[in-house]
């Protein structure tokens, strides 16, 4: 597919407001953008900018079948808050019945294959049959999240996609997103209050220990890069 945008419309991103930048997508490609929240503190903070200022966007949500208690308890509540609606899309059951019968149902411990085995069958399976037919893709990342995430862009390509990539938060730190969020009185998971910064399934993130980076709790076992697929960068 051809971008759709020139070089001089996507470095303009660089310098537009969240809500700004959201709207304009939405013009550009009126019913083809949409947002995935991991339910995690900066995707929060998008649901509220979205609800706030009314700009038509197809939100959706990737369910593992393994997270925590509290991730459900806030796809809930921010549902009755914001009253928009959240798709939940989830994996394939015979792929997720196959991979449990071959490795286990924890099998994601034994290697680092196994793991990037479960988390493409539970999460980037998933998510490519929720972007079918989307021009872009908002997400909450944040360049200080991981070395993976510091060479992004604003508003970048997908080739792999073939959709315009959109993370509005790149530049905020995670201090700016907390303050945004008791400002706004905007739901949070209870768990980020317990040391969890990047919460995904529940087998696989931890509590963090003093001093260690933001995505030291996923995947604790493995030494290498802490990604799971879907924001891979290359």
């Amino acid at each position: 597919m051809v971008k759709l945008l020139s070089d001089a419309q996507v470095k303009e991103f660089e310098n537009v407001s969240m809500a700004d930048g959201i709207a304009t997508l939405a013009r550009h490609f009126p019913g083809q953008v949409v947002f995935s929240t991991s339910l995690g503190q900066e995707d929060q903070v998008i649901l509220h900018q979205l609800h706030e200022h009314k700009i038509p966007t197809r939100i959706f949500t990737l369910d593992t079948g393994r997270l925590f208690n509290e991730s459900y308890d806030l796809l809930s509540l921010s549902q009755a808050k914001y009253g928009e609606r959240i798709e939940v899309f989830f994996p394939n059951h015979k792929d997720v019945e196959n991979y449990a019968k071959e490795n286990g149902v924890n099998g994601f411990y034994h290697s680092a294959e196994n793991r990037k085995l479960c988390c493409h069958i539970r999460k980037v399976l998933p998510l490519n049959r929720a972007l079918e037919g989307a021009r872009v893709w908002i997400t909450g990342l944040r360049a200080d999240q991981s070395d993976n995430r510091k060479s992004m862009n604003i508003l970048e390509w997908d080739e792999a996609k073939e959709l315009y990539k959109y993370n509005p938060l790149l530049r905020w730190s995670l201090r700016e997103v907390i303050d945004y969020l008791k400002k706004n009185k905007v739901p949070y998971n209870p768990l980020h209050d317990k040391g969890f910064i990047s919460i995904g399934c529940a087998p696989c993130t931890r509590a963090l220990e003093p001093g260690e980076d933001a995505r030291a709790g996923r995947w604790w076992w493995e030494t290498s890069h802490k990604e799971c697929g879907l924001h891979e960068h290359q």
